[in-house]
């Protein structure tokens, strides 16, 4: 039995989930920006729910971005102490490529709310069961958003909740329907990382990294 803890702390949510064979419990609770008050408690309670140690999983998988600037570096930092503590791999799952995922549909334009005015966005395209890349993560104004070919696309993420008029400008009679409300998830983050272990293709926990796609966090007051 492979046994995959996997994190998810982008965004305003806390998520955790176990992989076990495809059997997931998920835990994930709306907690604002107090992730590092919160993570370890839901963690906790989650492998003593189960009757699992750290010891007995095969890997830890993470959210590693882009979102949250405070919240993948959290992701990321308490998954290299949990694997490294317990010599375990890790594999970090782009949020983005989490969202897709979690969506139902083969054909997905996802997106994230990046502030500033603006979303970070990627295309995913799922053919003989296997994602493929169509657009590679990227940051851009709502209204510039890459092209895609064909209908049929599903929309996912705050993206659309945030910019929905703009997006739905940009693909006019390419988006079959959406899903404003979605937010990447620890069991979408399991789901798409348990091949990689399975595959012995975990890599060591001091090579984590975040993912990021904005170096510049904030405005200046004289930008705002």
């Amino acid at each position: 039995m492979v046994r995959i803890l996997a994190l998810e702390t982008s965004t305003e949510y806390c998520s955790v989930a176990l992989w076990q064979d495809g059997n997931v419990v998920n835990r994930c609770e709306l907690v604002g920006q107090r992730h590092s008050e919160l993570l370890m408690g839901i963690l906790d309670n989650l492998l003593h729910e189960v009757g699992i140690k750290l010891s007995e999983l095969d890997g830890i998988a993470f959210g590693a971005g882009p979102g949250s600037f405070t919240g993948v570096r959290i992701a990321c930092g308490v998954t290299q102490g949990l694997a490294l503590g317990a010599n375990l791999p890790v594999v970090g799952v782009c949020t983005l490529q989490a969202l897709a995922q979690a969506a139902g549909h083969d054909k997905v334009i996802a997106t994230i709310d990046a502030r500033m005015g603006e979303i970070y966005h990627a295309v995913y395209e799922k053919r003989a069961g296997s994602w493929v890349t169509i657009c590679e993560p990227n940051l851009c104004l709502p209204q510039q958003a890459p092209q895609v070919q064909g209908t049929g696309w599903f929309g996912t993420g705050s993206g659309f909740a945030k910019y929905g008029a703009e997006l739905d400008s940009c693909y006019a009679g390419q988006i079959a329907d959406s899903d404003t409300q979605a937010v990447p998830q620890a069991i979408a983050v399991a789901e798409f990382a348990a091949p990689f272990f399975a595959a012995g293709r975990g890599m060591d926990a001091a090579q984590a990294m975040p993912f990021y796609l904005r170096n510049k966090v904030a405005l200046k007051t004289s930008e705002r």
